[in-house]
């Protein structure tokens, strides 16, 4: 089940792409977080997403919001995929236990063994404020996440 709007965002500890330690609470009175679930690094959809980010990236990253993009790869796979298309936000491992915090957020086709495309904007207080969830080949819109941004 797909965590709801108005529901409290489950915390988690993740290792981004440089094997740093991430928490969804460190954001928590901060900043705004746009959580963006992925099926896989180095694929065609999932790259044009990133990349798309990475070009409007101040309107995702900067003093009021946070970026953070979850897939079911390995911290060393996350790594050289940042480093080929010069992501400059954290891309968080949920590689081990597999898939814990995709799960938690109603996110992990169990069969396929990774995380559809679930965008959840949560606020400085940790509600979750926004979600769209896509199948895998379906890309989603970034003008949603920037209108969902700017209602907060």
């Amino acid at each position: 089940m797909t965590i709801e709007v108005g529901t409290k965002a489950p915390d988690f500890e993740l290792k981004d792409n440089h094997g740093r330690t991430v928490r969804l609470s460190d954001f928590r009175g901060e900043k705004n977080v746009v959580l963006l679930f992925y099926p896989f690094a180095f694929t065609g959809v999932c790259t044009g997403e990133l990349c798309e980010l990475r070009d409007q990236l101040p309107r995702f990253q900067n003093d009021d919001v946070q970026l953070l993009a979850v897939s079911n790869d390995s911290v060393p796979t996350l790594r050289v995929f940042a480093e080929q298309e010069q992501l400059e936000y954290p891309l968080l491992s949920d590689f081990w236990p597999h898939g814990e915090t995709s799960r938690a957020y109603g996110v992990l086709d169990e069969e396929k063994g990774c995380a559809v495309r679930g965008t959840f904007i949560i606020d400085k207080d940790g509600i979750v404020r926004w979600t769209v969830v896509n199948g895998l080949p379906d890309a989603r819109d970034l003008n949603e996440y920037i209108k969902a941004l700017d209602s907060l």
